[in-house]
């Protein structure tokens, strides 16, 4: 692509960030190719302001006056400018530790093995329903600052681990806490239909009743932008889901839903009635889901830490959405059972192994296409006047961040145009 200086800025930059073999601006054409909508530009610096971005052109063509003594420099040093990474899909805040199940999946013990001795969602639930928001908190911090070292900008976060009123409303409000304590940016999701509390067992409807009072309270007091559902057998029905997102989204939340994970129970076929803005992990999703969340636009988001620690079958068919012409996005899915990592890396690289995305598809999995199953349009891209939220990372080559598995690759972390991470041990290319 050839490189087009952006309209000189208004004043000097706070921030000029240099010397990059390219910008990767994921602000090309939304039809075109990976690598076109990459806009991968060569020899270009970023010049920000006030937090936005100002100028994206070569250095060779920096405005008179737009470097001062005041403004500060960043040197990306030969590696790439990306925008920030966004994470949409996570299970951030909770209590207690799961290794355990980790350790008899080693020994090939099942799911219905590993919930006989204790494990699974509830035993989850349990240890955050006993631990009181600053303990939540505390919890939570050091999992961000690990997710901020992949260069993590933006983080969707679920409750999900309380299931009474209560308590999903302390782990919202966890939420809203971590927001103001760090520089990620967490975008709230109010996940009540994600496992059946034992105390419901008897009482499937009673429960779905009082996670539709609780919706009325947490819309009232703003403490999510969308409402999720786990649809599998085991968990609940797309009536019931259905139900419950219908009444989210009359309130303003859109909705989101875990889907065909475990089996293919026309979850995908869901979303897009819903109109949904994601359907998550869908490792069993049928061509005719497929063909569903095309038509309606929804969103893919895969989440392949999953799919490997569980140690299942076969992985979401991310070629074959992409075919269909599905915006894939993907996602850490942390969380202590089935992703308990905060390493996004490891998610590119496996999406490329075993979803079948390429290196360009998998770095817009987590830039735009992220951005986009969270209805964020500004995030995930550069573009003058937009965010400046970004990363210099070690490598030259897009290949590289993918090839290189699990290792940390961003050298600096931007932020609302503040530098908040840096780290010297960053990969790099030879």
């Amino acid at each position: 692509m050839t490189p087009r200086p952006s309209p000189p800025p208004d004043a000097p930059f706070t921030l000029l960030v240099r010397g990059a073999t390219a910008v990767i601006t994921a602000d090309g054409p939304e039809g075109a190719d990976a690598g076109a909508t990459l806009g991968a530009l060569p020899a270009e610096a970023v010049g920000i302001r006030a937090g936005r971005v100002t100028w994206i052109g070569p250095e060779s063509a920096l405005p008179h006056g737009a470097v001062t003594r005041g403004t500060e420099l960043l040197d990306a040093e030969g590696g790439l400018i990306v925008p920030g990474f966004v994470d949409a899909h996570s299970h951030l805040v909770y209590a207690g530790d799961r290794s355990e199940e980790f350790a008899l999946r080693s020994l090939d013990v099942d799911a219905v093995g590993i919930t006989r001795a204790g494990g699974g969602i509830l035993s989850t639930v349990l240890a955050t329903r006993a631990a009181d928001e600053d303990t939540l908190v505390r919890l939570a911090l050091p999992r961000l600052e690990r997710l901020l070292a992949h260069g993590v900008t933006t983080l969707e976060v679920k409750s999900g681990y309380g299931l009474t009123a209560e308590d999903e409303l302390k782990l919202l409000r966890v939420i809203r806490r971590l927001g103001t304590l760090q520089p990620i940016t967490l975008v709230p999701t109010f996940l009540w239909l994600h496992a059946l509390p034992q105390e419901w067992r008897e009482d499937r409807a009673g429960y779905l009743q009082l996670g539709l009072r609780t919706l009325e309270t947490v819309a009232e007091e703003g403490l999510a932008e969308f409402a999720d559902a786990f649809v599998e057998q085991g968990a609940f029905t797309r009536d019931e889901a259905r139900r419950f997102l219908t009444e989210a989204k009359r309130l303003g939340l859109q909705p989101r839903l875990h889907v065909d994970q475990l089996s293919a129970g026309q979850g995908a076929e869901l979303a897009a009635e819903l109109g949904a803005l994601s359907a998550d992990h869908l490792e069993c999703v049928s061509e005719a889901g497929i063909a569903a969340l095309a038509r309606a636009g929804v969103t893919a988001v895969l989440v392949p830490v999953a799919t490997l620690v569980l140690r299942r079958p076969g992985y979401a068919p991310g070629k074959a959405l992409r075919e269909a012409g599905v915006p894939v996005a993907l996602a850490s899915n942390v969380n202590p059972g089935s992703a308990p990592t905060e390493n996004l890396s490891l998610t590119l690289g496996l999406a490329c192994l075993l979803n079948g995305l390429t290196p360009d598809e998998a770095l817009l999995g987590v830039t735009r296409w992220g951005a986009r199953a969270l209805g964020k349009s500004e995030l995930g891209r550069l573009w003058r006047g937009g965010p400046a939220d970004l990363l210099v990372l070690g490598c030259r080559e897009v290949a590289h961040l993918a090839a290189h598995l699990g290792i940390r690759h961003a050298r600096a972390v931007v932020k609302g145009g503040r530098i908040v991470h840096r780290e010297m041990d960053a990969a790099r290319c030879p």
